[in-house]
């Protein structure tokens, strides 16, 4: 075979390789995406919103490692063989999608974001200059410019990043920047002890930024929240006041809006007096509750978030974007994430190229390749309007003050507290219990119950929901409402399910 195409005009063999013309067949190529295409069609899109199929179809790993057949040959599948492993992957996968997912803090489908999905993974951008990404640049600044018109700040910066985590590292690391702008050529040695301060309930992310940037995790103040789990503004004052006592330098507050598993919104307010009189930057993580801002009637949960300097805020969460679409916003617009973050490749940022340089964003990440994120809650905002983005948030809010009713009606189950937000957490006591006396053996024994429950759901794929023990508390359930998908019906149906799925217990 190779000894024919020599033959032919103008072959060209180099290392024992022909040269001439291209080794993948398009025309195969196309017809696999065509018919892969009309599998996720059918088996995802069209299926999204239908409660009669299964959230999951449990399988324990090693009999999953079977049935998928993970094993990477020296010779490829024929493309059957490949489309009936994209069959499996749908198959076996959890269906996020489906309106009785209520697992995480995020769920449903957007068919205009996840079109948006398809258009930028079939271009394959990467978001870094202006020539290779000119449209996705232009996109990036409108959103961007909007999301901080919401925030409320008259001018600003921001970038996409790839999670909330990834925006709350770069608003520490920019904070300390602020704070100390010799660290990034010189740094951390002869730096004084730096302190942040963080909420008791504040996300993870905030630990592990301080440990991967050298700050350390015994660094960070946990501060007190009260019962509802908002940070306690006068414990706050201690803790800086203490800091400085002790010789360090306290350089950053993280306030929460909309805590993962409460839903609770700190007193930005508040917290925001006590910054300004000490120096410190805000940054509010409000990756979770940064969309009620989109809403006129629950924008108020975030009073005096125009006074932070810095803001996470996830579009892929409550108003349903797609994983992942996260914006960190600044309220600096004088250049300073550049500043913090630039390297200055001269391969990439040249500074006499033909066009307006200062379009060339990607100095400003941490990342090189970046994804065009942005776009997906850009199309999306431009199909639904700011009042149709007003609407999910309402709607959901809504279904979940709907539910709170509905748990104060129905034997056996027990709020923990009443929501404020998309949070409603609750501990279901089934029939054995309910005489019981309150004490030790009772929680010990209620603390066994919601993982059951779990269980069976999970093998049973009625429904998905997420269970914790959190602070002293033993386990119980979050149920998390999102998806314009989900009805009052599904509501029911889980008060319904949970009822069934431990009736003996």
């Amino acid at each position: 075979c190779k000894q024919e195409m020599l033959q032919k005009k103008n072959a060209v063999l180099v290392d024992g390789v022909i040269l001439n013309g291209p080794i993948m067949d398009s025309k195969s190529g196309e017809k696999f995406v065509e018919e892969a295409c009309k599998i996720i069609m059918e088996e995802v899109v069209q299926k999204a919103d239908d409660v009669t199929e299964k959230v999951c179809e449990w399988q324990a790993p090693e009999t999953l490692k079977q049935i998928l057949d993970l094993e990477m040959r020296d010779t490829g599948e024929c493309h059957q063989k490949l489309l009936q492993l994209c069959r499996d992957v749908i198959q076996y996968s959890v269906k996020t999608s489906h309106p009785r997912f209520f697992n995480q803090l995020y769920a449903g489908t957007d068919y205009y974001s996840l079109v948006a999905r398809f258009i930028t993974e079939a271009l394959n951008p990467s978001v870094y200059t202006y020539e290779v990404s000119p449209v996705f640049l232009l996109v990036e600044e409108a959103v961007i410019k909007k999301m901080i018109e919401f925030v409320g700040w008259e001018e600003g910066d921001g970038i996409f990043n790839p999670g909330g985590s990834v925006s709350n590292m770069y608003a520490m690391n920019l904070a300390r920047y602020k704070f100390c702008p010799e660290i990034k050529e010189k740094g951390l040695s002869g730096l004084p002890r730096l302190v942040l301060f963080a909420s008791e309930e504040c996300h993870y992310s905030m630990k592990k930024a301080a440990s991967f940037l050298g700050i350390g995790t015994e660094n960070v103040y946990f501060i007190r929240t009260d019962e509802r789990g908002k940070m306690i503004p006068e414990e706050l004052e201690k803790q800086v006041q203490r800091a400085r006592k002790e010789g360090s330098a306290p350089f950053l507050v993280c306030a929460t809006a909309g805590t993962t598993v409460l839903g609770a919104f700190d007193p930005l307010d508040k917290i925001a007096d006590i910054c300004e009189k000490h120096g410190l930057w805000l940054h509010v993580d409000a990756s979770w509750g940064g969309s009620a801002l989109i809403s006129r009637k629950h924008c108020r949960l975030l009073n005096g978030i125009h006074r932070a300097d810095s803001v996470a805020w996830n579009p892929h969460k409550m108003l349903l974007a797609g994983i992942q679409c996260c914006a960190l916003l600044v309220k600096d617009n004088s250049g300073l994430l550049k500043k913090c973050y630039s390297a200055e490749a001269a391969y990439l940022f040249q500074q006499d190229k033909f066009y307006d340089v200062s379009y060339d964003t990607g100095d400003k990440s941490i990342q090189c390749s970046r994804r065009p994120d942005a776009f997906k809650f850009w199309l999306m905002w431009k199909a639904l309007g700011t009042t149709g983005l007003e609407e999910r948030v309402n709607r959901a809010l809504a279904l979940a003050r709907y539910l709170v009713e509905e748990i104060k009606k129905r034997e056996g189950f027990q709020l923990l507290l009443e929501p404020e937000y998309a949070n409603v957490c609750f501990w279901y006591i089934p029939p054995s219990l309910r005489e019981m006396e309150d004490g030790p053996e009772f929680w010990q024994k209620l603390h066994q119950v919601a993982p059951v429950i779990k269980e069976r759901m999970m093998k049973k794929g009625s429904m998905m929901l997420g269970y914790q023990p959190h602070r002293g508390k033993v386990n119980f359930f979050r149920q998390v409402v999102i998806s314009p998908q989900v009805s009052r019906e599904d509501m029911d149906f889980l008060l319904d399910e949970i009822e069934l799925l431990a009736k003996d217990l």
